[in-house]
């Protein structure tokens, strides 16, 4: 970056505008308080400003009444204001009450200020140990030559196996009590980044939307060529680097086996004796489920992008409909105008109508309709032995009972696989029963079908005989 590039954010970027703003320390310690300190996204207006309320309270009483004269609402009005772009004033689908965020500028104001206090130390082995890790990886996994990478292997191997035998021989090396602080304090600093990541990732995915809306707003062309238009936006942005890497986490956060070892990793981190009186240790354990809402919010950004184009696009299907009725008003218009005056002259061509003839001889002539027997007797059967069994044998699906089972399950986890919940509460309708965890999976807002894997579902029958189906993969997650 040269002399320009930097001049033009500072007078551009709304990071830069707050840390020159005169209420700066004003405007940090509240957004500490209502947003990055305890985690939260989103949060309606009155319940910012009780918030702000408190800490201006706080503030006016050891600094003096003049000091901040402005009330809590009119500060949030200027902090959203289009010159400040410090918060992202919103409003969602079907309330009155605006919404607050933090923008992805402010929040990195907030975490470099945050490192500003100094740290008792600084985290530096375990820092270069993730360069090294990553450099190899990078390394490793972009080298082609075969043979270059089963040498690669079999080193890997051959140290496994060297360390297995120093455990067997009873000289197992545990991590010194800095080293595991080291690292907490690594792991805790990329958590904080992966948080304050998302807010950037959902911001570029409304620039995106942003483009779309603008290009349909502005467009020319046929309708055909707009509808082109708007799939190849949309593709855009499922396929751009952002939304891939996106979908690459959401996907490894939502793998039932990485989420399970991610539980069962961070729940032994905290069983750690260095680690004991760690204040960030309570974080740590705590880790994925301060993502999870952020993933969300996230992903519900993407879905509505679909949702948006589609009403731009019925709202520009409305406005040519709209002028398509205005020209048949003024053809209508005009021909009223002219039934008292007409052109002189002929002004108009008219085919001559013509009359069919038909002639008499084409006619068919009359037939009487025939009369039809109908027989009206009753024959009684024979008296024998009839198997109204299947009259019977019906049976109902209860839908309310697999839901039931369904959170019964979700109960003891944050989520599980159809497969799980059959293990657990066998099939005993058979596949009509598979039919209906189905259909309960596509009407629900918490349940994810992945197509590209498969599960096998089994069930008995009364004869003792197993009968078996493969399905797509079907998740049910616990409501938020």
């Amino acid at each position: 970056m040269d002399f320009y590039a930097i001049n033009s954010l500072r007078d551009n970027h709304a990071g830069w505008s707050l840390l020159r703003a005169q209420n700066a320390p004003l405007a940090l310690a509240f957004f500490m308080a209502a947003f990055t300190g305890p985690n939260q996204r989103n949060l309606g207006r009155q319940e910012l400003i009780d918030v702000l309320e408190d800490v201006l309270f706080g503030l006016r009483d050891s600094e003096g009444e003049g000091r901040f004269p402005r009330s809590a609402g009119e500060y949030l009005d200027d902090w959203a204001a289009d010159e400040r772009k410090w918060l992202r004033k919103y409003y969602a689908p079907g309330e009155d009450e605006p919404r607050y965020d933090l923008t992805a500028a402010a929040e990195d104001v907030v975490r470099w200020v945050e490192t500003l206090r100094g740290r008792d130390f600084v985290a530096t082995q375990s820092r270069l140990t993730s360069i090294f890790a990553v450099l190899k990886q990078l390394v490793q996994q972009s080298e082609t030559d075969p043979e270059v990478r089963l040498a690669e292997l079999q080193r890997q191997r051959d140290g496994i196996d060297a360390e297995m035998q120093r455990i067997r021989d009873g000289n197992v090396r545990v991590m010194t009590a800095p080293e595991a602080l080291d690292h907490l304090q690594q792991l805790t600093a990329l958590a904080r980044d992966l948080l304050s990541d998302f807010r950037e990732v959902e911001q570029n995915f409304r620039k995106l939307d942003r483009q779309v809306r603008e290009q349909i707003a502005t467009w020319v062309g046929t309708q055909g060529e707009l509808l082109e238009s708007i799939f190849d936006n949309q593709q855009d942005i499922s396929s751009s680097l952002q939304g891939r890497t996106f979908q690459g986490f959401w996907d490894y956060l939502m793998s039932p086996t990485m989420r399970s070892e991610l539980q069962d990793l961070l729940q032994r981190a905290t069983q750690i004796e260095a680690l004991a009186g760690s204040e960030s240790l309570h974080g740590v354990a705590n880790l994925h489920q301060d993502w999870l809402p952020a993933v969300e919010q996230t992903q519900a950004t993407v879905r509505q992008l679909s949702q948006q184009m589609r009403r731009l696009l019925d709202d520009k299907v409305f406005l040519e409909n709209k002028r398509i009725m205005q020209l048949i008003r003024s053809v209508e218009s005009a021909a009223l105008g002219t039934r008292d005056a007409p052109p002189s002259g002929a002004f108009m061509d008219i085919e001559v109508p013509s009359v069919d003839l038909v002639l008499p001889f084409e006619r068919p002539l009359y037939e009487p309709s025939r009369k039809v027997t109908v027989e009206d007797i009753v024959e009684n059967a024979d008296d024998m032995d009839v198997d109204a069994g299947a009259l019977f044998n019906q049976f109902f699906v209860d839908k309310e009972l697999l839901k039931a089972n369904i959170d019964a399950v979700l109960a003891e986890v944050d989520q599980a696989t159809l497969a799980e919940i059959t293990e657990k509460y066998p099939l005993s309708q058979g596949l009509a029963e598979v039919v209906a965890y189905y259909q309960l999976a596509t009407e629900s807002d918490w349940a994810t079908i992945h197509p590209e894997q498969s599960q096998q579902l089994s069930w008995q029958l009364p004869d003792g005989s197993i009968r078996e189906a493969t399905i797509e993969q079907i998740i049910f997650g616990r409501p938020a």
